[in-house]
Formats: structure tokens, sequence, C-alpha cells
């Protein structure tokens, strides 16, 4: 047990501006035996944070009020079952909310090396969207080489390791962006076609770069009128996955094309997953990804630091059109 007693942990609180995030204290427990406590140097920020902040995500019961899905940091306490980590141990992990803190306790499933030649600032930004895209867009939908992946959002955490690793599995991203300087970015993740949806229409691109046959894969984490045009792109067969509702929860489509294109759609969130589920993704990411990460064939993205009681900034910077790549908070105690 470490020598202190408390968290300093933000909480979500409603006060009469609606939802703000506040530090406050939580008590600090010993790990269980299969948990180890991890000291966080910096916490991911991610878009269910926003979602939870707003009501409209839960990652488990106990942290409704307590966000955070991504941490790094070091090791200083372990379980008595925890044969896989020693003491001071850098690490990289995926947390069931509360990773806006100087300290978590973790299943030690959901825990992975710092890959070499990453730093803590870098680190934060791993477990939560590599998570994400290696259940869905790999393990969940079976991606194939060659295969054509439609990526929106594509410059943001999301989208960023959705075309890292559709490069690495040897499929052809399509990155859809708003902005020049993002075209860049992604351009230097690795992405393969890059279509501004302010000045084309994606759906008549994605058919002309794929020769009228359309996506293979599709990430979407806008929804909204968004979703049927996600339909028209895609090709036979071809698998939609819908990992957000950025542009709102109801859609008006038609079904036809799902039937004749024999569509298969489904919809993720990594929160609710079982711990035995997150397990089997962590020993999936260390097995393929994790020497490409430490060659720095997949890269870190591009990153903004904020301090810890600065989360309620982090928030409105994620939620405004300039922010691109990653964020992440600064943890200081």
């Amino acid at each position: 047990m470490h020598k202190n007693s408390q968290i300093n942990a933000i909480k979500i609180s409603t006060d009469s501006n609606g939802h703000a995030l506040k530090l406050e204290k939580r008590s600090l427990k010993a790990p269980k035996p299969d948990e180890v406590l991890i000291k966080i140097a910096y916490a991911g920020v991610n878009g269910p944070d926003i979602l939870q902040a707003k009501g409209l995500y839960r990652p488990t019961k106990e942290n409704i009020l307590w966000p955070g899905l991504e941490v790094s940091g070091e090791i200083i306490a372990l379980g008595a079952k925890v044969k896989d980590f020693k003491l001071g141990d850098k690490i990289v992990a995926l947390c069931n909310g509360a990773g806006y803190a100087n300290f978590i306790n973790l299943p030690a499933t959901q825990v992975l090396p710092l890959p070499k030649g990453w730093s803590l600032i870098e680190g934060a930004t791993i477990a939560e969207t590599f998570f994400t895209i290696m259940q869905t867009l790999v393990m969940r939908s079976r991606l194939k080489k060659h295969m054509f992946v439609l990526v929106h959002g594509a410059s943001g955490g999301i989208g960023g390791s959705a075309i890292q690793i559709a490069n690495f599995y040897g499929a052809r991203p399509i990155a859809i962006i708003s902005s020049q300087e993002k075209a860049e970015y992604v351009k230097s993740l690795g992405a393969e076609f890059i279509i501004n949806y302010k000045q084309e229409d994606f759906v008549a691109r994605t058919l002309e770069i794929t020769n009228g046959v359309g996506a293979d894969r599709v990430i979407d984490i806008i929804g909204g009128e968004i979703f049927y045009k996600n339909i028209k792109a895609s090709a036979k067969n071809a698998k939609i996955m819908l990992l957000g509702l950025l542009g709102g929860a109801k859609a008006e489509i038609n079904l036809a094309p799902i039937l004749l294109k024999n569509l298969d759609i489904f919809g993720s969130t990594l929160g609710p997953q079982s711990k035995a589920k997150k397990a089997q993704i962590a020993k999936k990411l260390k097995k393929d990804i994790w020497a490409a990460l430490e060659e720095k064939t997949i890269k870190p993205p591009h990153i903004k630091i904020f301090n810890l009681d600065e989360a309620n900034l982090a928030h409105d910077y994620m939620r405004s059109k300039q922010h691109f790549g990653k964020i992440v908070l600064k943890v200081k105690f």
C-alpha cells in the first residue's frame, strides 16, 4: 500500500453551469490479488470521456462520475497473484474509468509495458484507441490485406489509430478530414487516400478510389446523417463499425442496400467489455503490434498537453474543430 491514503481525481459534478469537472479526493485502496497499483504520469482524453461528462456514457457502475480511460505511469504495488510485472515498471494501461487521477488500481491484464522509445507522454495516447481498433477493425471485422478502409474523423485518436493499424495489416486506408492541416497530418500517419469532405462528396470519391466497388470496412464515429452515406459508399459484403455518435443518434436509412450488398453493421463501446475480453485484446496488441510501436513503424500521434486540473479546458479543446491527434492530462501530484 502506498503511503498516501487518498487519490486526487477528477469528478464529474453538476453545477449551475451544467456539467463540470472538479478535482476531488477518493480513498486509495490496496490492489486486489490480480491488480496493480499505478502512479499515473499522464492520462489520455478520449471521446467517451466527453460523452460521460454529459451523462451519455458509463464505463462501469462504480466510475459513472469518474472519467479517464487510459493512462501511462509506474507500477508501485502488486497484487499477490501478479507475476508479469515488477515494482518500478513503466507501463501503459486501459482503465475502466477513473484515469483522470494520480493513482489507480487496475487488473494486470489491462496493463502493457511502455513501448521502448516512447515517452510517458506518448504512452498515454495508446490504450483506448488501439484497444478499440484492434477489437473492432482487426478481431471482430476480420480485416484482411488489400481491403479499403474508410475512416471518418481520421485526424482524431480513433482515426489515427485506424489508419496506422490498417496500414500495419496491409490494408488501404481512406482518410476523411476537413482541412489541409489535417490532410497533411493523416498523410504523415500513412493514409493512402485523403478526402476533404468539405470540398468533395466522400461517397462519390470513395467509389472513384475503389473503381466503383466501395469500401470493404468503414469506421464511423459520426452516425447521424452520415450513416446512410456510409452504406452507399460500402462494397458488397462490407462491414460498417459504428464507434461514435458525434453527428447524432438518429438516422433515416433505406434498408434495401443493406440487404442487397449483404452488409454487416455493428456498434461497439470498449468500456462495458468484460475483463476477459479486455485481456484478450491486450494480448493480441502485445503479440501483433508492440514491436511496430517500438520500431516507430507505428508512431506516436500529435499531442496537446493540459494539466490534470485543466480537464475542463482539455474537454473544451477536444470539442473544438481545431483539435487533431490526441490530448493528454499531465499529473503533477
